[in-house]
Protein backbone atom coordinates (compact mmCIF):
# COMPACT_ATOMS: atom_id res chain seq x y z
CA UNK A 1 0.00 0.00 0.00
CA UNK A 2 2.82 2.39 0.91
CA UNK A 3 4.54 1.86 -2.46
CA UNK A 4 1.24 2.34 -4.32
CA UNK A 5 0.59 5.65 -2.54
CA UNK A 6 4.13 6.79 -3.32
CA UNK A 7 3.68 5.88 -6.98
CA UNK A 8 0.48 7.94 -7.22
CA UNK A 9 2.21 10.86 -5.51
CA UNK A 10 5.16 10.68 -7.90
CA UNK A 11 2.89 10.59 -10.95
CA UNK A 12 1.01 13.68 -9.73
CA UNK A 13 4.27 15.51 -9.16
CA UNK A 14 5.43 14.68 -12.67
CA UNK A 15 2.23 16.05 -14.13
CA UNK A 16 2.61 19.28 -12.15
CA UNK A 17 6.37 19.72 -12.65
CA UNK A 18 8.09 17.47 -15.24
CA UNK A 19 11.52 18.52 -13.95
CA UNK A 20 10.86 17.31 -10.41
CA UNK A 21 12.78 14.11 -9.51
CA UNK A 22 10.63 11.00 -9.35
CA UNK A 23 12.48 9.69 -6.33
CA UNK A 24 13.13 10.93 -2.81
CA UNK A 25 15.16 9.23 -0.08
CA UNK A 26 12.91 6.89 1.86
CA UNK A 27 12.64 7.66 5.57
CA UNK A 28 14.01 4.48 7.10
CA UNK A 29 13.15 3.90 10.78
CA UNK A 30 16.71 3.63 12.13
CA UNK A 31 17.84 3.46 15.75
CA UNK A 32 21.30 4.89 15.07
CA UNK A 33 21.91 8.57 15.78
CA UNK A 34 24.12 8.71 12.68
CA UNK A 35 24.08 6.26 9.78
CA UNK A 36 25.32 5.83 6.23
CA UNK A 37 24.83 3.45 3.34
CA UNK A 38 27.71 3.91 0.89
CA UNK A 39 28.72 2.65 -2.53
CA UNK A 40 32.16 1.23 -1.70
CA UNK A 41 33.53 1.82 -5.19
CA UNK A 42 32.57 5.46 -5.72
CA UNK A 43 32.32 6.59 -2.10
CA UNK A 44 28.88 7.99 -2.84
CA UNK A 45 26.41 8.18 0.05
CA UNK A 46 23.29 6.29 -1.00
CA UNK A 47 21.45 6.91 2.26
CA UNK A 48 22.40 9.20 5.10
CA UNK A 49 21.14 10.14 8.52
CA UNK A 50 23.25 12.79 10.27
CA UNK A 51 26.12 11.31 8.25
CA UNK A 52 28.44 14.27 8.87
CA UNK A 53 27.87 14.54 12.62
CA UNK A 54 31.19 14.21 14.50
CA UNK A 55 30.90 11.47 17.11
CA UNK A 56 32.83 8.85 19.07
CA UNK A 57 33.43 5.56 17.21
CA UNK A 58 34.59 3.04 19.83
CA UNK A 59 36.22 -0.16 18.51
CA UNK A 60 35.25 0.43 14.90
CA UNK A 61 38.58 2.30 15.14
CA UNK A 62 40.29 -1.08 14.85
CA UNK A 63 39.64 -1.41 11.12
CA UNK A 64 42.14 1.41 10.61
CA UNK A 65 44.57 -0.15 13.09
CA UNK A 66 44.32 -3.49 11.30
CA UNK A 67 44.86 -2.18 7.78
CA UNK A 68 47.85 -0.07 8.82
CA UNK A 69 49.48 -3.00 10.61
CA UNK A 70 48.97 -5.14 7.50
CA UNK A 71 50.45 -2.43 5.26
CA UNK A 72 53.47 -1.81 7.48
CA UNK A 73 54.48 -5.25 8.77
CA UNK A 74 54.83 -8.89 7.85
CA UNK A 75 52.38 -11.26 9.58
CA UNK A 76 55.29 -13.42 10.74
CA UNK A 77 57.05 -10.58 12.56
CA UNK A 78 57.38 -10.91 16.31
CA UNK A 79 56.69 -8.11 18.76
CA UNK A 80 57.45 -7.60 22.42
CA UNK A 81 54.75 -6.64 24.93
CA UNK A 82 55.19 -3.53 27.08
CA UNK A 83 53.77 -3.01 30.54
CA UNK A 84 51.63 -0.21 29.07
CA UNK A 85 50.04 -2.50 26.49
CA UNK A 86 49.41 -5.18 29.11
CA UNK A 87 47.65 -2.60 31.32
CA UNK A 88 44.82 -1.89 28.86
CA UNK A 89 41.28 -2.39 30.18
CA UNK A 90 38.84 -5.08 29.11
CA UNK A 91 38.09 -6.41 26.58
CA UNK A 92 41.62 -7.88 26.49
CA UNK A 93 43.71 -10.92 25.62
CA UNK A 94 45.65 -10.61 28.90
CA UNK A 95 49.05 -10.46 27.28
CA UNK A 96 51.87 -9.87 29.76
CA UNK A 97 54.92 -7.66 29.87
CA UNK A 98 57.92 -9.26 28.14
CA UNK A 99 55.92 -11.83 26.19
CA UNK A 100 56.48 -12.14 22.45
CA UNK A 101 53.77 -12.72 19.85
CA UNK A 102 53.50 -12.97 16.10
CA UNK A 103 51.76 -10.02 14.47
CA UNK A 104 49.22 -12.25 12.71
CA UNK A 105 48.05 -13.81 15.99
CA UNK A 106 47.40 -10.44 17.57
CA UNK A 107 45.58 -9.26 14.43
CA UNK A 108 43.03 -12.03 14.90
CA UNK A 109 42.81 -11.09 18.57
CA UNK A 110 42.26 -7.48 17.51
CA UNK A 111 39.54 -8.06 14.93
CA UNK A 112 37.66 -11.13 16.18
CA UNK A 113 37.61 -10.42 19.92
CA UNK A 114 38.36 -6.67 19.81
CA UNK A 115 41.11 -6.95 22.41
CA UNK A 116 42.37 -3.57 23.56
CA UNK A 117 45.77 -4.78 24.75
CA UNK A 118 46.49 -6.41 21.38
CA UNK A 119 45.72 -3.09 19.66
CA UNK A 120 48.26 -1.19 21.73
CA UNK A 121 50.96 -3.86 21.38
CA UNK A 122 50.53 -3.76 17.58
CA UNK A 123 50.51 0.04 17.51
CA UNK A 124 53.70 0.24 19.57
CA UNK A 125 55.39 -2.26 17.26
CA UNK A 126 54.91 0.02 14.24
CA UNK A 127 54.92 3.36 16.01
CA UNK A 128 58.33 2.88 17.63
CA UNK A 129 59.91 3.01 14.16
CA UNK A 130 59.19 6.75 14.13
CA UNK A 131 60.79 7.46 17.51
CA UNK A 132 64.38 8.58 18.13
CA UNK A 133 67.02 5.94 17.41
CA UNK A 134 67.60 5.05 21.05
CA UNK A 135 63.89 4.17 21.46
CA UNK A 136 63.78 2.31 18.16
CA UNK A 137 66.59 0.09 19.40
CA UNK A 138 65.02 -0.42 22.81
CA UNK A 139 62.83 -3.48 23.41
CA UNK A 140 59.20 -2.49 23.98
CA UNK A 141 59.16 -4.65 27.12
CA UNK A 142 61.63 -2.16 28.62
CA UNK A 143 59.61 0.93 27.73
CA UNK A 144 58.38 3.28 30.40
CA UNK A 145 54.70 4.21 30.20
CA UNK A 146 55.67 7.55 28.68
CA UNK A 147 57.82 5.89 26.00
CA UNK A 148 54.94 3.55 25.15
CA UNK A 149 52.62 6.51 24.83
CA UNK A 150 55.08 8.14 22.44
CA UNK A 151 55.07 5.02 20.24
CA UNK A 152 51.27 4.90 20.28
CA UNK A 153 51.10 8.61 19.42
CA UNK A 154 53.40 7.99 16.46
CA UNK A 155 51.07 5.24 15.26
CA UNK A 156 48.05 7.52 15.74
CA UNK A 157 49.80 10.05 13.50
CA UNK A 158 49.99 7.35 10.81
CA UNK A 159 46.28 6.70 11.30
CA UNK A 160 45.44 10.37 10.85
CA UNK A 161 47.66 10.68 7.79
CA UNK A 162 45.97 7.68 6.19
CA UNK A 163 42.52 9.04 7.06
CA UNK A 164 43.38 12.33 5.36
CA UNK A 165 44.57 10.53 2.22
CA UNK A 166 41.37 8.48 2.13
CA UNK A 167 39.36 11.71 2.14
CA UNK A 168 38.41 12.12 5.81
CA UNK A 169 38.28 15.69 7.11
CA UNK A 170 36.43 15.27 10.43
CA UNK A 171 38.14 12.10 11.69
CA UNK A 172 40.77 12.17 14.40
CA UNK A 173 42.48 9.13 15.92
CA UNK A 174 44.02 9.31 19.38
CA UNK A 175 44.04 5.61 20.32
CA UNK A 176 44.48 2.43 18.23
CA UNK A 177 41.73 0.58 20.12
CA UNK A 178 38.94 3.16 20.11
CA UNK A 179 38.82 3.85 23.83
CA UNK A 180 37.52 7.36 24.39
CA UNK A 181 40.40 9.83 24.58
CA UNK A 182 41.29 13.49 24.10
CA UNK A 183 44.50 14.93 22.70
CA UNK A 184 45.77 18.38 23.76
CA UNK A 185 47.75 20.61 21.40
CA UNK A 186 49.72 23.70 22.37
CA UNK A 187 49.55 26.60 19.91
CA UNK A 188 52.27 29.18 19.21
CA UNK A 189 50.42 31.80 21.24
CA UNK A 190 50.47 29.57 24.32
CA UNK A 191 46.83 28.53 24.17
CA UNK A 192 45.77 24.90 24.01
CA UNK A 193 43.30 23.07 21.81
CA UNK A 194 41.74 19.69 22.53
CA UNK A 195 40.73 17.14 19.90
CA UNK A 196 38.68 14.09 20.73
CA UNK A 197 38.92 10.62 19.22
CA UNK A 198 36.11 10.88 16.68
CA UNK A 199 34.76 10.36 13.18
CA UNK A 200 31.53 10.67 11.20
CA UNK A 201 29.37 7.88 9.82
CA UNK A 202 30.32 8.91 6.29
CA UNK A 203 34.04 8.93 6.97
CA UNK A 204 33.95 5.64 8.88
CA UNK A 205 32.33 4.14 5.77
CA UNK A 206 35.11 5.67 3.65
CA UNK A 207 37.74 3.96 5.82
CA UNK A 208 35.99 0.60 5.46
CA UNK A 209 35.69 1.13 1.70
CA UNK A 210 39.44 1.68 1.55
CA UNK A 211 40.12 -1.45 3.63
CA UNK A 212 38.10 -3.75 1.35
CA UNK A 213 38.53 -2.16 -2.08
CA UNK A 214 41.66 -0.05 -2.42
CA UNK A 215 44.25 -1.13 0.11
CA UNK A 216 47.04 -3.36 -1.26
CA UNK A 217 46.31 -5.56 1.78
CA UNK A 218 42.54 -5.80 1.24
CA UNK A 219 42.60 -9.58 0.76
CA UNK A 220 44.46 -10.14 4.02
CA UNK A 221 42.04 -7.78 5.79
CA UNK A 222 39.06 -9.79 4.52
CA UNK A 223 40.69 -13.12 5.37
CA UNK A 224 41.16 -12.05 8.99
CA UNK A 225 37.80 -10.38 9.52
CA UNK A 226 35.81 -13.20 7.88
CA UNK A 227 37.40 -15.94 10.00
CA UNK A 228 34.90 -17.39 12.46
CA UNK A 229 37.37 -19.01 14.87
CA UNK A 230 41.11 -18.74 15.34
CA UNK A 231 43.39 -20.47 17.84
CA UNK A 232 47.09 -20.04 18.51
CA UNK A 233 49.75 -21.03 21.04
CA UNK A 234 52.35 -18.63 22.42
CA UNK A 235 54.32 -18.13 25.62
CA UNK A 236 53.25 -21.57 26.85
CA UNK A 237 49.60 -20.52 26.67
CA UNK A 238 46.74 -21.43 24.36
CA UNK A 239 44.41 -18.77 22.99
CA UNK A 240 41.10 -19.00 21.16
CA UNK A 241 39.35 -16.14 19.34
CA UNK A 242 35.71 -16.14 18.19
CA UNK A 243 34.30 -13.71 15.66
CA UNK A 244 31.53 -11.57 17.22
CA UNK A 245 30.35 -10.08 13.92
CA UNK A 246 26.87 -11.60 13.68
CA UNK A 247 26.26 -9.84 10.36
CA UNK A 248 28.48 -12.39 8.58
CA UNK A 249 25.67 -14.96 8.84
CA UNK A 250 22.73 -12.55 8.59
CA UNK A 251 22.65 -11.80 4.86
CA UNK A 252 23.90 -13.41 1.66
CA UNK A 253 27.03 -11.66 0.49
CA UNK A 254 28.08 -10.31 3.89
CA UNK A 255 31.79 -9.49 3.57
CA UNK A 256 33.16 -8.11 6.81
CA UNK A 257 32.47 -5.81 9.72
CA UNK A 258 33.54 -4.50 13.11
CA UNK A 259 31.51 -3.80 16.22
CA UNK A 260 32.27 -1.24 18.91
CA UNK A 261 31.01 0.04 22.23
CA UNK A 262 31.96 2.55 24.90
CA UNK A 263 29.71 4.37 27.35
CA UNK A 264 30.23 7.54 25.35
CA UNK A 265 29.94 6.10 21.83
CA UNK A 266 27.13 3.63 22.43
CA UNK A 267 26.91 0.65 20.12
CA UNK A 268 28.66 1.26 16.80
CA UNK A 269 29.11 -0.85 13.70
CA UNK A 270 30.68 -0.74 10.26
CA UNK A 271 30.18 -3.57 7.78
CA UNK A 272 30.20 -4.45 4.09
CA UNK A 273 28.17 -6.62 1.75
CA UNK A 274 28.80 -7.66 -1.84
CA UNK A 275 26.06 -8.93 -4.12
CA UNK A 276 25.65 -9.06 -7.90
CA UNK A 277 28.73 -6.93 -8.49
CA UNK A 278 27.60 -4.28 -6.01
CA UNK A 279 29.48 -3.51 -2.80
CA UNK A 280 27.69 -1.67 -0.01
CA UNK A 281 29.14 -0.33 3.24
CA UNK A 282 27.04 0.56 6.29
CA UNK A 283 28.34 2.66 9.18
CA UNK A 284 26.35 3.25 12.38
CA UNK A 285 27.25 5.51 15.32
CA UNK A 286 25.42 5.67 18.66
CA UNK A 287 23.06 2.85 17.71
CA UNK A 288 21.59 2.38 21.17
CA UNK A 289 23.00 1.68 24.61
CA UNK A 290 22.48 -1.29 26.93
CA UNK A 291 20.08 -3.07 26.76
CA UNK A 292 19.79 -2.38 23.02
CA UNK A 293 22.70 -4.42 21.74
CA UNK A 294 20.75 -5.81 18.76
CA UNK A 295 19.70 -2.45 17.31
CA UNK A 296 22.83 -2.30 15.17
CA UNK A 297 21.90 -5.55 13.42
CA UNK A 298 18.38 -4.43 12.50
CA UNK A 299 19.70 -1.08 11.23
CA UNK A 300 22.41 -2.80 9.19
CA UNK A 301 19.92 -5.20 7.62
CA UNK A 302 17.49 -2.38 6.81
CA UNK A 303 20.16 -0.24 5.14
CA UNK A 304 21.70 -3.11 3.19
CA UNK A 305 18.28 -4.23 1.94
CA UNK A 306 17.48 -0.66 0.93
CA UNK A 307 20.64 -0.62 -1.19
CA UNK A 308 19.97 -4.02 -2.74
CA UNK A 309 16.42 -3.05 -3.68
CA UNK A 310 17.15 0.40 -5.08
CA UNK A 311 20.70 0.68 -6.44
CA UNK A 312 22.23 -1.01 -9.46
CA UNK A 313 25.67 -0.91 -11.08
CA UNK A 314 26.27 1.19 -14.18
CA UNK A 315 29.63 1.37 -15.93
CA UNK A 316 31.01 4.70 -17.10
CA UNK A 317 32.41 2.93 -20.16
CA UNK A 318 29.29 1.14 -21.37
CA UNK A 319 27.58 2.04 -24.62
CA UNK A 320 25.28 5.00 -24.22
CA UNK A 321 27.27 6.41 -21.29
CA UNK A 322 30.91 6.60 -22.37
CA UNK A 323 31.96 9.64 -24.35
CA UNK A 324 32.52 8.63 -27.99
CA UNK A 325 36.16 9.26 -28.85
CA UNK A 326 35.07 9.81 -32.46
CA UNK A 327 33.44 13.08 -31.38
CA UNK A 328 36.83 14.61 -30.60
CA UNK A 329 37.74 17.25 -33.17
CA UNK A 330 41.31 18.21 -33.99
CA UNK A 331 42.39 21.54 -32.54
CA UNK A 332 43.96 24.30 -34.64
CA UNK A 333 47.60 25.05 -33.76
CA UNK A 334 48.74 28.62 -34.29
CA UNK A 335 52.26 28.93 -35.63
CA UNK A 336 52.48 25.23 -36.39
CA UNK A 337 54.33 23.65 -39.30
CA UNK A 338 52.25 22.21 -42.14
CA UNK A 339 52.95 20.43 -45.40
CA UNK A 340 51.74 23.42 -47.39
CA UNK A 341 52.79 27.03 -46.81
CA UNK A 342 49.88 29.18 -45.65
CA UNK A 343 47.65 26.39 -44.35
CA UNK A 344 46.63 26.00 -40.68
CA UNK A 345 48.15 23.23 -38.56
CA UNK A 346 45.94 20.89 -36.54
CA UNK A 347 46.58 18.41 -33.69
CA UNK A 348 44.41 15.32 -33.39
CA UNK A 349 42.96 14.36 -29.99
CA UNK A 350 42.52 11.14 -28.03
CA UNK A 351 41.40 10.02 -24.59
CA UNK A 352 44.39 9.14 -22.44
CA UNK A 353 44.51 5.75 -20.79
CA UNK A 354 41.00 4.57 -21.67
CA UNK A 355 42.24 1.10 -22.64
CA UNK A 356 44.21 0.79 -19.40
CA UNK A 357 41.17 1.96 -17.45
CA UNK A 358 38.95 -0.64 -19.11
CA UNK A 359 41.36 -3.36 -17.99
CA UNK A 360 41.87 -2.03 -14.45
CA UNK A 361 40.33 -3.49 -11.31
CA UNK A 362 37.41 -1.84 -9.50
CA UNK A 363 37.72 0.49 -6.60
CA UNK A 364 40.84 2.49 -7.36
CA UNK A 365 41.55 5.66 -5.42
CA UNK A 366 42.13 7.68 -8.56
CA UNK A 367 39.13 9.48 -10.03
CA UNK A 368 40.46 8.59 -13.48
CA UNK A 369 40.32 4.84 -12.81
CA UNK A 370 36.81 4.43 -11.42
CA UNK A 371 34.88 2.17 -13.76
CA UNK A 372 31.32 2.64 -12.54
CA UNK A 373 28.97 3.36 -9.66
CA UNK A 374 25.64 2.43 -8.12
CA UNK A 375 22.59 4.36 -9.30
CA UNK A 376 18.85 4.24 -8.86
CA UNK A 377 16.92 3.41 -12.00
CA UNK A 378 15.69 7.00 -12.26
CA UNK A 379 19.23 8.45 -12.11
CA UNK A 380 21.48 9.19 -15.06
CA UNK A 381 25.15 9.97 -15.55
CA UNK A 382 25.78 13.36 -17.13
CA UNK A 383 28.88 13.59 -19.35
CA UNK A 384 30.54 17.00 -19.60
CA UNK A 385 33.32 17.59 -22.17
CA UNK A 386 35.50 20.67 -22.06
CA UNK A 387 38.66 21.46 -24.02
CA UNK A 388 40.80 24.32 -25.28
CA UNK A 389 39.71 26.11 -28.47
CA UNK A 390 43.18 26.25 -29.97
CA UNK A 391 46.84 25.57 -29.26
CA UNK A 392 50.11 27.36 -29.92
CA UNK A 393 53.10 25.56 -31.42
CA UNK A 394 55.19 23.76 -30.49
CA UNK A 395 52.85 21.00 -29.25
CA UNK A 396 54.07 17.65 -27.98
CA UNK A 397 52.03 14.49 -28.31
CA UNK A 398 50.26 13.74 -25.02
CA UNK A 399 49.70 17.38 -24.07
CA UNK A 400 46.59 17.70 -21.87
CA UNK A 401 43.99 19.86 -23.58
CA UNK A 402 40.69 18.91 -21.94
CA UNK A 403 38.63 16.71 -19.65
CA UNK A 404 35.58 14.50 -19.82
CA UNK A 405 33.66 14.45 -16.53
CA UNK A 406 31.06 11.86 -15.54
CA UNK A 407 28.72 13.49 -13.03
CA UNK A 408 25.73 12.58 -10.89
CA UNK A 409 23.92 15.33 -8.99
CA UNK A 410 26.71 17.74 -9.86
CA UNK A 411 29.46 15.59 -8.33
CA UNK A 412 32.25 14.28 -10.59
CA UNK A 413 32.77 10.53 -10.10
CA UNK A 414 35.08 9.88 -13.03
CA UNK A 415 37.36 12.11 -15.10
CA UNK A 416 39.01 11.22 -18.38
CA UNK A 417 41.84 13.31 -19.77
CA UNK A 418 41.90 14.45 -23.39
CA UNK A 419 45.37 14.76 -24.90
CA UNK A 420 46.94 15.54 -28.25
CA UNK A 421 47.51 12.52 -30.48
CA UNK A 422 50.09 14.36 -32.65
CA UNK A 423 53.16 16.52 -32.23
CA UNK A 424 53.26 19.84 -34.08
CA UNK A 425 56.53 21.72 -34.41
CA UNK A 426 56.64 25.51 -34.47
CA UNK A 427 57.41 27.43 -37.68
CA UNK A 428 61.12 28.27 -37.81
CA UNK A 429 63.52 29.75 -40.42
CA UNK A 430 64.56 26.33 -41.71
CA UNK A 431 60.93 25.33 -42.32
CA UNK A 432 60.25 28.65 -44.09
CA UNK A 433 63.30 28.18 -46.31
CA UNK A 434 62.20 24.67 -47.29
CA UNK A 435 58.69 25.91 -48.13
CA UNK A 436 60.07 28.75 -50.30
CA UNK A 437 62.43 26.41 -52.16
CA UNK A 438 59.65 23.88 -52.70
CA UNK A 439 57.35 26.54 -54.08
CA UNK A 440 60.10 28.04 -56.27
CA UNK A 441 61.02 24.66 -57.71
CA UNK A 442 57.38 23.82 -58.37
CA UNK A 443 56.89 27.09 -60.30
CA UNK A 444 59.87 26.55 -62.64
CA UNK A 445 58.98 25.27 -66.15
Amino acid sequence: MRKMIWGIFAACCLAICPQMPLYAQEDLPLYATAAVLMDADSGRVLYGKEENAVMAMASTTKIMTCILILENTSPEEELSVSAYAASMPKVKLYIQKGERYQVKDLLYSLMLESHNDAAVALAEHVGKRYLPQELRDKDAADYTAEESRQAVAAFAALMNDKASKIGCQDTWFVTPNGLDATQTFSLDDGTTVQKEHCTTARELALVMSYCIRRSPCKDAFLDITRTQNYSFYANERSFSCVNHNAFLTMMDGALTGKTGFTNKAGYCYVGALERDGRTFVVALLACGWPNNKTYKWSDTRALMQYGIDNYFYKSFLEEGVAFDEGRLKALPVRGGQTDVLGSLAYAGLEIAGRLESENSSLGKDSLELREGMLLRQDENIKVVYSAKDELTAPVERGTVVGTIDYCVDGVVYRRETVVTADSVEAIDPQWCLRQILNRFLCLRP
